[in-house]
Formats: structure tokens, sequence, C-alpha cells
């Protein structure tokens, strides 16, 4: 299975523990924007919640529950992201596709490259029927990127996102193989 995937830009690739200090300052860096839309990335965000994602990614992983990947700037081999695949339903082959991007590397149409490419992983490598995508209504940004990707929009769903105590409507967009492998 492939673990790393590049489309000469940027290359997403699986985390490994020597990762820590750059998933680190990038979480640290981007917080006051990230925060907004993902719990996980809070104002007291430490180096050892990085250590523990990143060991639970890798045991994801080999497990195959989930698969993460680091987004790097190929020109600088900085972390500029994540995306990956989650909350897979085997049975129905179908998983939840989300990313974050880096503070200084949004607009730049990052998210939606790695998007494609994660995507890609799921139809080809995992066998994947249907990626869904879900964002809180007013994260406008995320919209745009799933939009851009090519996923379809499905519908509003009421009460779907707890996030900082605020319970929050979401849009759901879809992929599927014949969107990406064209």
């Amino acid at each position: 299975m492939k673990s790393e995937i590049s489309n000469g830009l940027i290359t997403i690739r699986r985390y490994f523990i020597e990762d820590t200090d750059a998933l680190y300052e990038a979480v640290r860096e981007s917080i006051d924007e990230v925060s907004l839309w993902l719990p996980w990335c809070h104002p007291n965000y430490s180096k050892q919640e990085s250590i523990d994602w990143i060991s639970m990614q890798m045991d994801a992983w080999d497990y195959g529950n989930e698969f993460s990947f680091f987004i790097l700037e190929n020109s600088t081999e900085k972390l500029i992201g994540g995306v990956g695949i989650n909350q897979l339903v085997k049975e129905h082959k179908m998983g939840n596709l989300g990313y974050w991007i880096r503070t200084g590397y949004t607009g730049k149409g990052i998210a939606t490259a790695a998007t494609k490419m994660c995507a890609r992983f799921g139809f080809e490598e995992l066998k994947l029927n249907r990626i869904e995508i879900i964002a809180a209504t007013e994260n406008y940004a995320s919209i745009r990127v799933a939009e851009k990707a090519g996923a379809t929009r499905e519908a509003i769903l009421r009460n779907r996102l707890l996030i900082q105590d605020k319970i929050l409507d979401a849009v759901l967009f879809s992929l599927i193989p014949g969107d990406i492998l064209k």
C-alpha cells in the first residue's frame, strides 16, 4: 500500500514519530485559524498531544483503521498541513476525509490538491466506494475545498458537529470513484 504520494508541488505521506516537532510547530502556528473548526487544535495544545496523536495514527494505519497523511511542501520540505481518511465503515466501503492547512499556506490550492490525492488513495488503495467530507456550514474555506475537489454537495446535517461547546449544522459532501479516477 502506498504511504507517500506526490504531485510535484506537494507530497502527502504517512506520519512517523520523527514528525513530532514539525507537527507541533505547525499546529501552534495555526491555532487561531484552525481551532475555530477542529476541536483538537486548541490554545493549550502541547507537544505531548503531537506525540500521542502520531503514535495513535501510526497504530491506526498499521491496523487499517485510519490513514492520516502529513502534507509536505516539496520545495521546502515543510509540514504545511494534514489530510486523511478516517471513520471507515468497511462493510459499506466508505470513509470520511478531513484536512487542515497551516496558517500562511491557505488559499493556495494545497488543501484541494491534497484532498484529491488522498481521495485517489482511498479509491485505489482502500477500494472505497464513497468518501464523505463534512464541514460546518460557516466554514466557508473548507466548503470551498470540497467543491473545488469535485465533491457533490448532498445535504445540510442539523446539529451534526460539536466545536468549542457549540452545536453546529454541517454540509455533507461526497466523492465517488468516478469523481476522481477520470
